[in-house]
């Protein structure tokens, strides 16, 4: 683990990929794999020709279907939550996305077919649009096709699975997947910093709403983190910064491993997931990497002591400290020792913190935050919900990568809208 999350590993695969790539003649390209019927490809398609126009390198788009529900995290969930982050967040990374349900399988195959042709045209990103904004509409009707689309989604499939991936609109470039609108900021460092541009970036991350001196502790931010979960880790910081400039009320409420509760992960899944949390934490600004993984005994025996950490007042502490023995400092928190490292650094007395746990119930108080967080819709850590404030209905989203959306929302909530930040700087 620790040897993939590192920033060597990842410059070694970008070697093996250019070698390999250079041996069999072909030429430099970013490979764009477009799912018809994902809603975050329809997000990522709308931003494919600004990248074209920015960088001086060949892109080759392919079409995909579905991953397989092995890879879906829960495929009871997976779905529902794809169309309504999307809408979520569109309109941040100026695209467009509308739709409440999902399409068809008829639909799908014909969109597939209406956009094989186009596969190596010029037209491609417009074709996808287009086809795209009839198929989530309801609007494709009996559109004539030639027949090609099924050839092309197993082909294209088939190269993405080769290249070590499974999800729909991902971008990959020499070794390196980036997923979606969200990713596209990392494959433009990547360009620029291998001289494919000279300009500014086409899709930076959405800023958020300064909740700086925002009084938000009339809105409840429940967090739902996981000792075991690298995107925790990743993003644990930046949610602690979020606490401190909104003054949110703060609901802390910890979740087993998705692995521990069930929730399957392929190899190829855990390989890309630590390498992306190590990306994103590097790009960050996250220590990341020194990784003793808490799998199994060593996780049950840290959730064990958090109430007592909550009862001492030093929850957040305990997982903050947890999180970073774990996942950045190497210290080997399958131990006694580790865990003591662990209390020490969170401020809190050994023996006092096991007195403190000794009769908690935290198989129970762990069922209740994962029940809660289901009954969200989501599935993933780190989760958010947030409730209070101007709006009567909760907003729950999960993913590192919506730290920035969170921060929106309670904002929101709180009265300040991006103009009234703006305008509070000049």
């Amino acid at each position: 683990m620790r040897l993939m999350a590192s920033e060597a590993f990842l410059r070694s695969a970008r070697r093996r990929a250019r070698l390999k790539r250079r041996l069999s003649g072909g030429i430099r390209a970013v490979h764009y794999f477009h799912q018809v019927d994902d809603p975050y490809s329809h997000l990522a398609v709308q931003k494919l020709d600004a990248l074209k126009a920015a960088y001086d390198i060949a892109f080759k788009s392919h079409l995909v279907s579905k991953p397989a529900e092995a890879f879906q995290g829960s495929s009871e969930h997976f779905e529902a939550w794809a169309l309504r982050d999307a809408r979520s967040v569109a309109a941040d990374y100026g695209t467009a996305f509308n739709a409440e349900a999902l399409p068809q399988p008829s639909d799908v195959h014909r969109a597939n077919d209406l956009l094989a042709p186009h596969l190596d045209a010029a037209d491609f990103t417009a074709q996808a649009i287009a086809t795209g904004e009839a198929l989530w509409s309801g609007g494709l009707g009996a559109a004539k096709a030639d027949g090609e689309g099924g050839a092309n989604v197993r082909s294209g499939n088939a190269l993405r699975e080769r290249l070590g991936h499974y999800l729909g609109g991902m971008f990959h470039f020499e070794g390196e997947w980036f997923w979606g609108i969200d990713r596209i900021r990392l494959l433009e460092a990547r360009l620029l910093a291998e001289g494919f541009g000279d300009g500014q970036p086409c899709v930076p991350e959405p800023v958020p709403s300064d909740t700086s001196g925002l009084d938000a502790s009339h809105i409840v931010l429940e967090y739902f983190p996981s000792l075991r979960s690298p995107y925790t880790a990743a993003g644990h910081q930046r949610v602690l910064d979020l606490i401190a400039r909104s003054g949110v009320t703060l609901k802390l409420r910890p979740v087993m491993p998705m692995m521990m509760r069930g929730v399957p992960a392929p190899r190829s899944k855990q390989r890309y997931i630590l390498s992306d949390a190590a990306r994103e934490a590097r790009a960050h600004d996250v220590a990341f990497g020194r990784i003793v993984d808490p799998f199994g005994e060593p996780v049950k025996r840290a959730f064990a002591l958090f109430p007592g950490a909550v009862a001492l007042g030093g929850g957040m502490a305990f997982v903050t400290a947890y999180l970073s023995a774990a996942w950045a400092q190497g210290i080997d928190i399958s131990t006694a020792a580790g865990l003591r490292q662990v209390a020490a650094k969170a401020g809190l007395d050994w023996d006092g913190l096991q007195a403190a746990s000794r009769d908690a119930d935290w198989t129970a108080l762990l069922d209740d935050n994962l029940n809660a967080m289901l009954d969200a819709g989501l599935w993933g850590v780190p989760s958010f919900r947030v409730t209070g404030g101007a709006d009567a209905q909760a907003f729950a989203c999960w993913g590192q990568d919506r730290i920035w959306r969170v921060e929106n929302e309670i904002a929101k909530r709180a009265g300040r809208t991006p103009a009234d930040a703006l305008a509070g700087e000049t």
